[in-house]
């Protein structure tokens, strides 16, 4: 085994057994103080400023069975809006190791209520379940995450498909948690998808140090300060290696598991970052630091 391979096993072995399952129940974190902004860098490329949908959609909930080759199967459930608006932006969600779209669903149907569709495949040896896990298996997942963008990026023009002409091809963003963060770094980074206009870290960190690299495209880290599976110190070594414009939600008495739930905040906040990051909305933006730290139960590094 390799000197690479070998740090790489730590990192995602020690993410393996905290990561959200849909029996794992948790707590919202209780009220925090507040923290202080840090320094921006470079300009990343957002839309061209607009407003977002003003009010929810309806939503609708499909099985698709992706496949990337013959031996990696990718079956991704879809949240998307059914009525009024579009085209919607397109987002791809990760899950994290031992995991699955439906533990996610409390954050992902309320992206899809805002006016955007949401892609969540669940990868073929790191999800809840399989008989043959494999932990290093999540580096092979960013080149899964990207087929599952081509194969729903296609279906915006397959005749009588539901979500034809309903996906804006031209505004995409990837999202993921724990070993799904990992996923999502690597797709901004050694397996770049040109496609990306923005991204979310829930809980991620770096797997093996690898330089970003593309077009400037902005991203929102969420973490817990008591995140023990991936140190909050961590994730934001991964927020500081971003050379784009940026920003960092740490929730105070956060866990590894909380944030991915019914925590208001983060869904709000992360709901925020979407709207400026597809539809250039300047006003969603503006709330984001607001809507971050109401009730002083989190924090934001703004560097947007």
């Amino acid at each position: 085994m390799s000197r690479r391979t070998a740090v790489l096993l730590l990192v995602l072995l020690a993410v393996t057994t905290a990561c959200s399952t849909p029996r794992r129940t948790t707590t919202a974190p209780p009220p925090v103080a507040s923290s202080s902004p840090r320094t921006g860098s470079t300009t990343a490329t957002t839309p061209p400023p607009s407003r977002a949908p003003a009010s929810g959609f309806p939503i609708k909930t499909r099985e698709i069975d992706f496949r990337r080759g013959r031996s990696r199967p990718l079956p991704t459930t879809v949240w998307y809006p059914t009525e009024g608006g579009g085209p919607f932006p397109l987002v791809l969600f990760s899950h994290g190791l031992t995991s699955e779209p439906s533990a996610y669903a409390s954050v992902l149907r309320e992206w899809a209520r805002a006016g955007f569709v949401v892609a969540a495949p669940a990868y073929p040896h790191t999800s809840y379940g399989v008989a043959d896990f494999d932990a290093l298996d999540v580096m092979n997942q960013p080149a899964d995450a990207s087929e599952v963008i081509t194969g729903m990026l296609a279906l915006n023009d397959k005749d009588g498909d539901p979500l034809q002409g309903r996906i804006d091809t031209d505004r995409v963003a990837a999202a993921g948690h724990s070993a799904g963060g990992i996923t999502t770094i690597g797709m901004f980074s050694g397996n770049r998808d040109e496609r990306l206009d923005a991204g979310i870290v829930l809980a991620g960190r770096e797997a093996l140090p690898a330089p970003f690299s593309g077009d400037p495209a902005p991203m929102l880290f969420v973490h817990g300060k008591l995140d023990r599976t991936v140190k909050y110190a961590e994730g934001l070594a991964a927020f500081d290696a971003v050379p784009w414009p940026k920003a960092m939600m740490a929730v105070t008495e956060g866990g590894h598991v909380a944030i991915t739930k019914d925590f208001q905040p983060v869904i709000t906040t992360t709901t925020d970052f979407l709207r400026y990051g597809l539809y250039g909305d300047e006003t969603a933006k503006d709330r984001l630091k607001s809507d971050a730290t109401k009730g002083q139960r989190a924090t934001l590094i703004d560097e947007l």
